[in-house]
């Protein structure tokens, strides 16, 4: 009996261990959470620097590649806010989908 216990109980464990796992197309539990983390510090240090229209500028994070894309003003402001998201802690790389208005 206690066999088929443990046996039951390592099988539990197998399974919720595997519901927090990642994939290639998935994140695991904590690798969601970092990315949480990830876009609020990018999207914190967008609105914070007055170089950048930073509230026109969506951030979204998976597995550490952070996606920019949204409107600014100009080129410069363009390159700006890549730069601002590159030196953040745990950004692995920026895809720049950012459009220039006008341009």
């Amino acid at each position: 009996m206690n066999l088929r216990k443990s046996a039951l109980a390592a099988a539990l464990m197998a399974v919720l261990l595997a519901g927090c796992a990642g994939t290639s197309n998935r994140e695991s539990t904590g690798e969601f959470i970092d990315d949480s983390v990830i876009t609020t510090k990018v999207k914190s240090a967008l609105i914070g620097d007055k170089r950048v229209s930073g509230m026109d500028v969506s951030v979204e994070t998976f597995k550490g590649r952070v996606l920019l894309s949204g409107y600014v003003n100009n080129p410069d402001e363009r390159q700006t806010a890549e730069r601002i998201a590159r030196n953040v802690a745990g950004v692995k790389d920026v895809n720049n989908k950012i459009a220039v208005r006008g341009g």
